[in-house]
């Protein structure tokens, strides 16, 4: 029978273990490590298990609470929607500065947040990183769905932007990871309906609007893979402050270049457009992202991916008076069931 201070010794060294998690959430990982505990706390740790394969657990309880079911609506209905404001906020606004000053303001204010709340800033090598990653996810992806919008429907610009993550599958080939058969023909099947799309009427007529797109595309998806991989960010919001600022950075030189006016717009539906950009699209629905992530599966905090092109597409339709043809619907669905069937693959079995 092990000491009371024995077992201190062992909680604190599960705590290490999980530093910035409770020592119940560690529970799994620390009976798989072969540290044995005696016959009472098995007894608890299996009717703990038992009444979470029932649902009554408080994993189960945290993924429908109000709070959850609030930030995936934040996630769904904001971050759809955010395509068509950008495209009102183009009447007022060039696209890279626009961009531009949103991340600007977006970043600092985040960046503010997290120094007051006592977050370390980013070091030299994180904010090196940051450039890259930001200049890429952010300069190039977003500035370019940007500029693609001034010549593309937004809700049919989203539905190309869903294959995002069947693009990393196919990146991801570069570091010797090979995909399972399933996710093989997900990548097959999204990439038909990304063939599909390009022949219709709506993004045909604009080759340098297609060209955009997919420039924004391979921009995110490399950036995402060099952020897990190889150049890591500050931990946290701090990290993701510091990519926004650089890629407000890299999309003000972009906008330099390309000599783009630098002037705010006197009518107010572009600059209602940009608040709501900032503040709703950019900050909120963010914050929501990153507690998803932290309370619930991955899978969940990505279902924007699916539902986006959803919401972007029916918003284009009926606000925006955006026309999509029947066999860009078509396209679409394709597309959808593509990353379906990626999502659906990756989860892990019961």
């Amino acid at each position: 029978m092990p000491t009371p201070r024995d077992r201190s010794a062992v909680s604190a060294k599960r705590t290490a273990r999980c530093p910035n998690k409770l020592p119940l959430l560690c529970a799994p990982s620390f009976h798989r490590r072969g540290i044995h505990v005696n016959d009472h706390r098995e007894s608890e740790t299996s009717a703990r298990a038992g009444a979470a394969e029932r649902g009554a657990g408080p994993t189960s309880r945290r993924s429908i609470s109000p709070l959850i079911v609030g930030c995936l609506a934040a996630t769904w209905l904001i971050w759809g929607s955010t395509y068509l404001v950008i495209r009102f906020a183009l009447v007022g606004f060039a696209p890279f500065f626009l961009m531009a000053t949103r991340f600007a303001c977006a970043g600092t204010l985040l960046m503010i947040w997290q120094l007051a709340r006592g977050s370390r800033p980013p070091t030299r090598r994180e904010w090196l990183n940051a450039a890259v990653v930001g200049t890429l996810m952010i300069g190039g992806g977003m500035g370019c769905v940007a500029f693609s919008e001034m010549t593309i429907a937004s809700g049919l610009v989203v539905a190309f932007l869903a294959v995002t993550p069947l693009i990393l599958v196919v990146m991801n080939l570069a570091f010797g990871v090979r995909p399972p058969r399933a996710e093989l023909v997900a990548v097959c099947l999204g990439f038909a309906g990304v063939l599909m799309l390009t022949q219709g009427e709506g993004i045909r007529a604009s080759p340098v609007g297609l060209a955009a797109i997919m420039i924004g595309c391979t921009g995110w998806s490399l950036g995402s893979m060099l952020s897990l991989r190889s150049l890591p960010l500050a931990p946290g919001a701090t990290g993701f402050a510091s990519q926004m600022l650089c890629g407000a950075a890299a999309l003000f030189v972009i906008s330099a270049l390309r000599g783009e006016p630098w002037h705010w717009p006197s009518a107010w539906g572009p600059l209602l457009s940009w608040f709501y950009l900032v503040v709703f699209g950019t900050l909120i629905a963010f914050s929501a992202y990153m507690l998803l992530l932290a309370r619930t599966t991955t899978s969940i905090a990505a279902s924007y991916t699916l539902v986006n092109p959803v919401v972007a597409l029916l918003l284009g339709v009926t606000w925006g008076r955006e026309i999509v043809t029947a066999r860009e619907w078509i396209a679409v669905s394709v597309i959808l069931v593509g990353v379906v069937l990626l999502f659906v693959s990756r989860r892990p079995a019961s």
